[in-house]
């Protein structure tokens, strides 16, 4: 630890109410960082009490202004820059995970070695995938490409510079946060890598349908907001990530309903185009899944999933067109 201390490397920690694991989570930080900042926003378990125990500084983030994640993450890297103005490199973290042993020493000596990446990530592990469909999609969705990549999600290490040039997380939107700014790093010139190493263990807790459900919906929503942001970038990944969607919930039930129409039942063919996307996706995690039945389970909520993501974007629209306030989605 002594060692470790003399790096300039600091960690923020956002959460609300996560209880103990939010203690395992700052325990887990403070084995590998001495500086943190946890940014707590409106927690009722005693977390903030817990965290300075531990000698974590707190920022009680001010709820009567709209939350987003984005949000406290940038007033945790400002905390953090406060404390200790020399920082080089950030650990960001979400209060319902625990950071994995020899991380930051791969992290911290990839980003000293590799000036032009802004950021590195490492492989998300769910807790207890076992435990839900939802958890084991999770799981899934957590393992990322190894290498250069144009995204990450919200558990990263970040180059301190990288973060104020680009001005950090946009704090208006209420999810997909980290891909809008990762693709300002990109445009800044800046590059993102996925190491090959565990960086933490992440635990959902996703019992329902409808939490998988809502959560999906954030993510249209995400996607409907990023692309509104750049439209006048024309940035091929940002207008094809919303357009898919659109494509596959709406257009495609259209154009089959009007096949119908005009060639009787011979337009439902125009369906087949669900399974052949089921398959596709069904082989493309046969090499990671753990099952062939986890590949099968996600390739199905795949598919299934470009309805609520659907349901988002139209959300977003409609405030938008409206003029309404931008309101966070939970789903725990």
């Amino acid at each position: 630890m002594e060692e470790l201390r003399a790096v300039p490397v600091g960690a923020v920690v956002i959460g609300r109410n996560e209880g103990e694991r939010l203690k395992r989570c700052l325990r887990s930080i403070l084995m590998q960082i001495e500086t943190a900042v946890y940014v707590d926003s409106g927690s009722t378990d005693g977390s903030v009490e817990f965290a300075r125990s531990l000698g974590v500084t707190v920022v009680d983030l001010d709820m009567s202004r709209p939350f987003s994640a984005g949000r406290a993450r940038n007033a945790g890297f400002t905390a953090l820059t406060e404390t200790r103005p020399d920082v080089a490199f950030v650990q960001f973290i979400d209060g319902d995970c625990e950071l994995c042993d020899g991380w930051v020493d791969r992290a911290t000596a990839f980003l000293t070695e590799r000036p032009e990446y802004a950021m590195v990530a490492g492989r998300v592990k769910e807790r207890n995938p076992e435990n839900s469909i939802y958890n084991e999609l999770c799981d899934m969705e957590w393992n990322l490409p190894v290498g250069e990549s144009l995204s990450s999600g919200g558990i990263f290490m970040a180059r301190a510079e990288a973060f104020k040039a680009v001005g950090g997380f946009n704090a208006g939107m209420i999810a997909g946060e980290e891909p809008e700014y990762c693709y300002r790093l990109r445009r800044a010139g800046w590059r993102i890598y996925n190491l090959d190493a565990l960086m933490t263990l992440h635990d959902a807790d996703m019992r329902r349908f409808s939490q998988w459900w809502k959560r999906t919906v954030r993510t249209g929503y995400a996607y409907a907001h990023r692309y509104f942001l750049h439209v006048g970038d024309n940035d091929t990944y940002l207008r094809l990530a919303a357009i898919r969607i659109w494509a596959w919930a709406f257009a495609l039930p259209v154009l089959t309903a009007a096949s119908c129409v005009f060639l009787g039942p011979w337009g439902l063919l125009l369906l087949l185009a669900y399974p052949l996307q089921f398959y596709r996706s069904y082989k493309s995690t046969l090499a990671t899944a753990p099952r062939k039945s986890a590949s099968f389970r996600y390739a199905f909520f795949t598919v299934l999933g470009k309805w609520p993501q659907l349901v988002g974007q139209i959300t977003f629209l409609r405030k938008k067109l409206m003029g309404q306030a931008i309101e966070i989605i939970e789903y725990k």
